[in-house]
């Protein structure tokens, strides 16, 4: 800086541009240094960077260097060029926004392993249905074999798969319903055989030997959206499921 004058490479740095961007603004004429030194070189003064600043905002916003030029020098109202650009970005924006969603329902559906629109999950699951579920499952389970063996036997079902998934919970759920109702004891012969039938499904995502089984139980049956769903099904429910597979699994172990 030389008594309130700016070099050109100075003045690059301070912007945050290239000393080759400068050299061009000067050579459109977008921007010429008001002075030179004696050497001839370059010479900026705060007009020069007040006008600097006016073209990296323009510039920020989309414009050409033609746009900015007739914004900074031309006759025509800059306000009819900002009503232009912010319909163009507006326009951008929601073409951008659209490409967004498109690529996080795919990642979601990769990360998930459920290749089904919202619109789908909801015919296929009901309404009881949270995606925030799915979320907190690989928050949880994310890093453990279970969790990966799930993705990668789920990741080629088709919208009949999940929906013959569905069948066949409701199934068990049934089944489960009717002997609790009829007083089917833990540890019964019966019992046994509906928590191994339990186990059965959760082997369709991941090889769940008792012990993990157990756990999956416990979160479940402890979780209060899950106990609620049970609870809806019968009235303690939830504690005679875990019951049974605590003490099918105990017999295993």
């Amino acid at each position: 800086m030389e008594d309130g004058l700016y070099t050109v490479g100075r003045l690059a740095r301070l912007a945050g541009v290239t000393v080759r961007t400068l050299h061009h603004y000067g050579e459109i004429g977008l921007l010429e240094p008001s002075e030179r030194s004696a050497a001839g070189y370059r010479l900026y003064d705060a007009d020069d960077v007040e006008r600097l600043t006016r073209i990296l905002y323009y510039r920020d916003l989309g414009f050409g260097l033609d746009d900015v030029t007739a914004l900074l020098d031309g006759d025509t109202d800059p306000a009819d060029h900002l009503r232009d650009q912010h319909r163009l970005l507006s326009e951008q924006l929601t073409r951008m926004q659209g490409l967004v969603a498109a690529i996080e329902r795919e990642l979601e559906a990769h990360m998930s392993g459920i290749r089904l629109t919202p619109e789908e999950q909801l015919e296929v699951f009901g309404e009881s249905w949270d995606p925030a579920y799915r979320d907190e499952a690989q928050e949880r389970w994310g890093e453990t074999p279970a969790w990966a063996q799930s993705q990668e036997r789920t990741r080629s079902w088709t919208k009949e798969d999940w929906q013959e998934v569905k069948e066949r919970t409701d199934a068990l759920e049934r089944r489960l319903v009717e002997a609790f109702t009829a007083g089917v004891q833990p540890g019964s012969e019966r019992a046994d055989a509906l928590a191994e039938d339990h186990r059965a499904e959760l082997n369709r995502f991941y090889e769940a030997d008792h012990a993990l089984q157990r756990g999956v139980v416990t979160f479940t049956t402890g979780d209060e959206r899950f106990r609620a769903r049970y609870e809806a099904l019968a009235p303690g429910l939830s504690d005679w499921i875990r019951a049974i597979v605590e003490a099918n699994a105990d017999r295993h172990t």
